[in-house]
């Protein structure tokens, strides 16, 4: 026990000797959640910039613009009277759209000619495009129903049956889990995970990989031969530290106030079978290449791609089936999938029982490969002793 515990002593110099891997380990989830959190603060997109070309010039046009005016999500940013060359403004501007207001708006208006207010979306940006879209929408099926009010109660109809005669069914949207449709409640939680898998891969690639680059393996082949007896001290650290940080990246739920049930055992079952499956893959590949700028590098390929592949922004449904099979054994797949089970819907650990079986699965593998190939390259590295210890000994005779 005495050596296993100088052993771990050892490696935490080992690894609070690497300033690289403490910038990573230490400094990114914290550096990366303050950008984030602060990033998606505000909540959702407002003022978003649009122009108007008011070919019309009549009081109807007036209140189309003055609706728009007072939509928080639009900024009228320009108001026209011919197009001009609006293309050419788009790369500076960036207008979000573009509404054309025609000639005779009011007139065709009144004698019933149905006239048509052109809408150009700059779909550039899908977000802003969205967003865009919804508060016009919203702007002119209001003024589209006002203005048809109007004309029923101008024919001699009371107010009540105008509205009554135009509105034949009300429509009531009730908006469940984040029902503000606020963005750091979606977004924030998702990358936090996804920075603290790419951080728990990053820094396990390093431990052995680092002890096969310095010949510290050997030393430690000294101490003993089971591979299970190496794991354990190089995992003790970890297992140790990586609380801290899942600690601190959590207390940026509450400061950033997003409304998400995170503190419970559900939760924490989650957090630690993704710390567990992250730690198996990372020190896998620090066996299987002793190579600490390989072993990061092809780590980064698995992560990089990790937060898109998993689901949470686009739904795996729409993926094709092959590359749906592969985000299926990327633990932040998982683990993402039963966050929002747990968070938003309030499930238990029954409702995450699919996510917990292939999470262990995904462990089992990458444990039971990392145990075999380590007791490999003891078992070789032995031998490799014992072919040169002979010969000198022979000589000594």
């Amino acid at each position: 026990m005495n050596d296993f515990i100088r052993l771990v002593r050892v490696e935490f110099s080992r690894i609070f000797s690497n300033n690289v891997l403490l910038a990573i380990f230490i400094g990114a989830p914290i550096f990366y959640g303050i950008i984030f959190g602060y990033v998606y603060q505000q909540g959702k997109v407002v003022d978003l910039p649009i122009v108007i070309v008011d070919q019309d010039r009549s009081p109807t046009s007036d209140k189309i613009i003055d609706a728009f005016s007072d939509n928080e999500v639009l900024y009228v940013s320009d108001i026209r009277y011919s197009p001009g060359n609006i293309l050419a403004d788009m790369p500076v501007k960036e207008y979000a759209a573009v509404i054309t207001v025609p000639s005779n708006f009011e007139a065709d208006i009144f004698q019933k000619r149905h006239p048509e207010i052109r809408v150009d979306l700059n779909m550039a940006n899908i977000v802003n495009a969205n967003t865009a879209s919804k508060g016009i929408q919203s702007v002119l099926m209001t003024l589209n129903a006002g203005i048809e009010i109007e004309g029923l109660k101008k024919s001699g109809i009371p107010a009540v049956k105008a509205a009554a005669t135009y509105e034949s069914f009300k429509i009531n949207f009730n908006k469940l889990y984040n029902s503000s449709g606020n963005y750091v409640t979606f977004m924030l939680p998702g990358m936090l995970a996804a920075i603290m898998q790419q951080i728990i891969f990053l820094a396990m690639a390093l431990v052995f990989a680092r002890d096969f680059e310095d010949n510290y393996f050997g030393s430690l082949v000294q101490e003993s031969k089971l591979s299970l007896y190496h794991i354990a001290v190089k995992a003790t650290p970890f297992f140790i530290m990586i609380p801290i940080m899942w600690g601190i990246v959590s207390s940026f739920i509450p400061y950033f106030k997003i409304e998400a049930d995170v503190f419970n055992f559900p939760m924490l079952l989650l957090v630690f079978l993704l710390t567990l499956a992250s730690m198996c893959i990372g020190m896998l590949f620090s066996l299987a290449i002793p190579s600490q700028l390989k072993a990061t590098e092809l780590l980064m390929v698995i992560s990089t791609p990790a937060f898109v592949l998993s689901g949470f922004t686009w739904p795996t449904s729409a993926f094709p089936s092959a590359i749906a099979n592969v985000a299926q054994f990327i633990p932040l797949t998982q683990f993402l999938s039963g966050f929002r089970k747990i968070a938003f819907y309030g499930g238990n650990v029954a409702s995450i029982m699919p996510e917990i079986n292939k999470l262990l699965l995904i462990i089992a593998i990458t444990f039971i490969a990392m145990v075999t190939l380590l007791q490999f390259k003891i078992n070789k590295h032995t031998k490799k002793l014992q072919v040169v210890e002979e010969p000198i000994e022979e000589q000594q005779r």
